[in-house]
């Protein structure tokens, strides 16, 4: 993880203030390009610095009791949101001796994945994470070799560690009066509003630690399966997919930029989609392209939403492996909790 370079002005957790977004005024919108160096791939990943991870080690593993939030990889079956290739196992019996290979091949965003800085652009200057062209990402270097600049590689010799924290969203919902609560669907372009998320936390009782890795249960996990093979076909079919998610919203990046190293959900936005057409940006533009900040799609929060509940903790050590792919454009996060 790398410090700032000199030259900006630095709150008390050492990043510039949300109002100082963007640090140079010709770059997008909120950006945060050069706060690492011109050639960083971290982004808002460097926020893990060794002293947070121990500290986030010594006060959140207590019991050692641990949880995979990893959906299946064929959590989707043979067909997939967003035309994204299925996954496939092809089983290779080996005889005559007695061994078994196998070979997988499946779109790295097809279940549980952190999106990666080669994934979203800001659409309009058509730039990714600290300038990066289209043109970088495919480009050939002299010796032959393929570009791998903002590949999912990069976050893979120190992964993505430390301090997690559950919001809850959809079992503080369904514990409202349905009468104070406007119906959310996740299958709709249905806006999750901050003010719900920090009632949420603050029905919790979660406080949140400047660096933490942010999960929101939305409600879709429990929602998928519950619904049909046609009503999922049909949603499949309709294009651009509806899908409810984070509201997208100047006072959500503020929010974000002021605690979080990343962020997740269990759903395949993590923000509400489509965006308008007349949105003045995304929230996938803004924490990829703008901060290098990693976005959790499809994380399975159910498990570790019901453990939180029966011992009334929220928060827990996040140890994330992303896939060692050099160039890649997302990954599994082969991740898990531990209290």
């Amino acid at each position: 993880m790398a410090p700032p370079v000199p030259g900006f002005k630095l709150n008390e957790n050492g990043v510039p203030d949300f109002d100082d977004l963007p640090l140079r005024k010709t770059d997008p919108q909120y950006s945060a390009w050069g706060l690492y160096g011109d050639k960083d791939e971290l982004g808002t990943l460097n926020r893990l610095t060794d002293e947070r991870v121990a500290a986030a080690a010594k006060s959140e593993i207590q019991t050692g009791h641990r949880i995979s939030l990893n959906w299946p990889l064929d959590g989707q079956g043979e067909e997939a949101f967003f035309q994204r290739r299925a996954f496939h196992q092809e089983l290779i019996r080996k005889s005559p001796r007695v061994v078994n290979d196998d070979v997988w091949t499946f779109n790295s965003q097809v279940s549980t994945q952190w999106d990666g800085l080669r994934h979203f652009a800001y659409q309009s200057d058509k730039l990714f994470y600290n300038g990066v062209t289209m043109d970088d990402i495919h480009g050939v270097g002299a010796d032959g070799k393929k570009s791998t600049v903002n590949g999912i590689h990069a976050w893979t010799e120190q992964g993505i560690v430390g301090r997690g924290i559950l919001i809850d969203y959809h079992g503080w919902r369904l514990s409202q009066a349905t009468s104070s609560q406007p119906p959310y669907d996740s299958f709709a372009t249905t806006s999750i509003p901050l003010a719900d998320l920090e009632a949420c936390l603050a029905a919790q009782g979660t406080t949140v630690h400047f660096g933490d890795i942010l999960f929101i249960r939305s409600g879709f996990a429990a929602s998928y399966p519950t619904l049909s093979a046609t009503t999922l076909a049909a949603h499949r079919a309709e294009v651009p997919h509806r899908f409810g998610g984070v509201e997208r919203s100047a006072a959500v990046l503020r929010w974000i930029w002021d605690r979080f190293a990343a962020v997740a959900g269990d759903q395949p936005s993590f923000e509400s989609w489509p965006a308008p057409p007349d949105a003045p940006y995304a929230l996938h533009e803004v924490l990829l392209a703008g901060w290098g900040c990693p976005i959790g799609e499809l994380f399975d929060l159910e498990r570790l939403a019901e453990h939180c509940r029966q011992t009334g903790r929220w928060s827990f050590f996040v140890s994330s492996e992303p896939c060692n792919v050099p160039g890649g454009v997302a990954s599994p996060p082969n991740v898990l909790a531990i209290f």
